[in-house]
C-alpha cells in the first residue's frame, strides 16, 4: 500500500507540471535553445559533475527529456515511474533509487531553476536504474575474487539518446536481460514467493529412508511436498506408489542427485529445503545473468561449474554434452569464472606441472629421493632434462630453479587431448586417466582445470562444427601418431565458465545445484547489503558459508 500510495503521489506531482501556468516556463522553443535561461543554467550546473549527462544535454540544446508539459515527456515520466515501481520483480532494491528525495524535489519544482535540477535528477535516476537492471548492482570480482569477469557497461549517452526517440514503456521493458533464462528466473521467483505466501510446501519429510511400497505419515508428507512443488498430481494416496517414485526421480534429476527413486540422505535434505532458501538462489542467478547480458556467441562452450557438466551450445540448444570434473573446494584450487576464446586443441599433450604443485607437492619428495615421481622430467631454463643424480636437497620452494613436465601418453595427467582458450589463469579443458571420478555425484577434485568424461567425442563435435570433412578420422590420425600436435580451430568459439545454482529449464521449471564453493552465499549477502529484501528464512542461504 505504501509503495502504491507513493506512486500515486508522485504521479500527481508530475501532473502539476502540465498546468497552464507552468507550461510557459517549461516549454523552451527550439529556436531559443542556445539562450541561457534559468532552466538551462540549472540543467548545466546539475549535470556538470557527470560527463554523460553534460554531453547529452549539450547535444540536445538543453531540451527537457522529462519535465516538459508535452505528451512525450509525460509518457517518459510515466514509464520511469512504472519501471521503478516494479524493481522488486527483478530482485532490485527499491530504496536504491531515492524516490523520497525525488518526490520532495517534484513538490518543490515550482520555478524553472528547480525544474532544471529535477530534470537532471530524473535522468540520473533513469541511468542508474538502466545500469542496475541490465548489468547488475554488484561488481563481480569485488564480491568474489574468483569471478574473473566484469559486467558489461552501457553507453550512458546512447541510453538517453535512444530513450528520447523510443516508445518509453517498450524501451524500459527492454532494459532487463532479454534471455529466456532471465525471463524464466523471474517467473520462478514469483512462483516461490507464492509458495511462501501460501504456507510454504508443507511439513518436512523426517523418515531416514522412503522407498516404493512404503506408507504412513511420512509418505503423506512426501506426497504433499511433491505436489506443492509441481512434481506430482494431487491425490489421496498414502502409499509410495510408482507415480510417486517417478516424481521423486524427476525431483532428483532437477537437483543433480543420483536418480534411483529412493528418498533418503541428500534427496531428503533437498526436499526439505524451504522455498525461502530457493529464492536466494534465484536472486543470485538473476544478478549473474545481468552480469552476462551480452552476446555469448551463436556457438559457444558453456561449463556450469556447479552442474559438473560441459556443453557445446549451438543457436541456443545443446549440441554436445559431457560430464566434467572441476577444481576442489580448497581456496587455491577452485576453478575461476571467466570467458575467453577456444582457438586450438593439443593432441598428445605434455603436462607442464604448475609451479604451485611442484614446490608444494613434488619438491618435498624430491628432496628425500631425487628419483621420486620418475614419470616426470625435470627441466632447466634451457629446456634440457636435468640429471637427477645430483639431488635436490639444497633447494627450497623459493630457490628451486627447475620446471617439470610429463611426456605424452595414456597416463599423462591431461590424458590424450587438451582444449585451449589461452588465459592468464592457466585453465583449460582436458582428458584424464582418472575415469572413476566421473561416477561421483559431486565432482570437485582437480587443481582448477576442467576434466572431460568424453574428450574424444568433444573434439569430434568441435571439428565437425569447424567444418572438418572427417572429424573423428582426423583426430584419431593425430592421436595414434603419438606426436605432440597442435590443431588449430579455423573458427574459434567463446568459452564461458559459469557458476549457476539455479538453472532455468527449456521446458519450464528450474533445476538447483549446491553452492559448492560458497560463492552464491557471498553474492546474496552483498545483494542484501545493497537493500535487496528476502523473507527472513532465506537468510539461512547466506549463513551457509559461515
Amino acid at each position: 500500500m505504501g509503495m502504491q500510495r507513493g506512486i500515486h503521489m508522485t504521479a500527481a506531482i508530475f501532473r502539476r507540471l502540465a498546468l497552464p501556468a507552468v507550461v510557459s516556463l517549461l516549454a523552451v522553443p527550439a529556436a531559443a535553445v542556445a539562450q541561457v535561461t534559468p532552466f538551462t543554467q540549472a540543467v548545466a550546473v546539475a549535470a556538470s559533475g557527470d560527463e554523460a549527462l553534460s554531453t547529452y544535454y549539450r547535444e540536445s540544446g538543453y531540451e527537457p527529456l522529462w519535465t516538459d508539459a508535452d505528451a512525450d515527456d509525460r509518457a517518459r515520466r510515466e514509464a520511469l515511474l512504472t519501471a521503478v515501481s516494479k524493481t522488486d520483480l527483478h530482485g532490485l532494491p527499491a530504496g536504491r533509487y531515492d524516490a523520497d528525495r525525488l518526490r520532495s524535489m517534484m513538490g518543490d519544482a515550482t520555478d524553472a531553476r528547480a525544474r532544471g535540477q529535477l530534470e537532471v535528477e530524473l535522468s540520473r535516476l533513469f541511468l542508474r536504474f538502466a545500469s542496475d537492471i541490465s548489468t547488475g548492482i554488484l561488481e563481480p570480482e569485488k564480491v568474489v575474487s574468483k569471478i574473473k569477469r566484469t559486467a558489461p557497461e552501457n553507453n550512458r549517452v546512447e541510453l538517453l539518446r535512444d530513450l528520447s526517440t523510443s516508445r518509453p514503456h517498450a524501451f524500459m521493458d527492454r532494459l532487463s536481460p532479454e534471455s529466456l533464462e532471465y525471463k524464466r528466473l523471474v517467473r520462478e521467483r514469483l512462483r516461490l514467493i507464492d509458495a511462501v505466501q501460501q504456507g510454504s510446501w508443507g511439513e518436512q519429510v523426517e523418515a531416514a529412508r522412503l522407498d516404493e511400497g512404503a506408507s504412513g505419515a511420512d509418505v503423506v508428507r512426501l506426497r504433499d511436498r511433491l505436489s506443492a512443488m509441481g512434481y506430482l498430481e494431487r491425490s489421496p494416496t498414502q502409499t509410495f506408489d510408482a507415480s510417486m517414485r517417478q516424481a521423486v526421480e524427476r525431483f532428483q534429476a532437477d537437483h543433480g542427485l543420483k536418480i534411483d527413486g529412493i528418498v533418503g540422505g541428500k534427496t531428503r535434505d533437498e526436499l526439505n529445503t524451504p522455498p525461502e532458501d530457493r529464492l536466494g538462489s534465484i536472486l543470485v542467478a538473476m544478478e549473474r545473468e545481468r552480469w552476462m547480458n551480452r552476446d555469448r556467441g551463436e556457438r559457444h562452450v558453456w561449463v556450469n561449474l556447479t552442474d559438473f557438466r560441459a556443453k557445446i551450445i549451438v543457436d541456443g540448444e545443446t549440441y554436445f554434452e559431457t560430464k566434467s570434473v572441476i577444481g576442489s573446494d580448497m581456496p587455491d584450487r577452485e576453478t575461476p569464472e571467466f570467458s575467453d576464446t577456444m582457438d586450438h586443441m593439443v593432441i598428445n599433450p605434455y603436462w607442464y606441472v604448475p609451479r604451485s604443485i611442484i614446490v608444494n607437492e613434488y619438491l618435498p619428495d624430491l628432496r628425500r629421493n631425487p628419483y621420486a615421481h620418475g614419470q616426470l622430467d625435470v627441466i632447466n631454463s634451457r629446456g634440457q632434462i636435468v640429471n637427477r643424480g645430483r639431488g635436490f636437497s639444497n633447494y627450497s620452494s623459493r630457490t628451486f630453479p627447475f620446471s617439470m613436465r610429463q611426456k605424452p601418453g595414456p597416463q599423462n595427467a591431461l590424458g590424450r587431448v587438451k582444449f585451449m582458450f589461452p588465459n592468464t589463469y592457466n585453465i583449460y579443458l582436458h582428458d584424464t586417466p582418472a575415469q572413476s571420478l566421473f561416477e561421483r555425484e559431486v565432482r570437485a577434485f582437480s587443481h582448477g582445470c576442467i576434466r572431460l568424461d568424453d574428450p574424444y567425442e568433444f573434439a569430434e563435435a568441435l571439428l565437425t562444427l569447424d567444418g572438418v570433412a572427417d572429424p573423428m578420422g582426423t583426430f584419431q590420425r593425430h592421436l595414434t601418431s603419438g606426436n605432440n600436435t597442435r590443431l588449430e580451430l579455423a573458427d574459434p568459439l567463446p568459452v564461458h565458465l559459469v557458476y549457476r545454482t539455479a538453472i532455468a529449464k527449456l521446458d519450464g521449471g528450474v533445476e538447483y545445484r549446491d553452492d559448492i564453493y560458497g560463492r552464491d552465499a557471498q553474492i546474496l549477502e552483498a545483494l542484501q547489503a545493497e537493500g535487496v529484501e528476502l523473507p527472513r528464512a532465506a537468510l539461512r542461504v547466506a549463513s551457509a558459508a559461515e
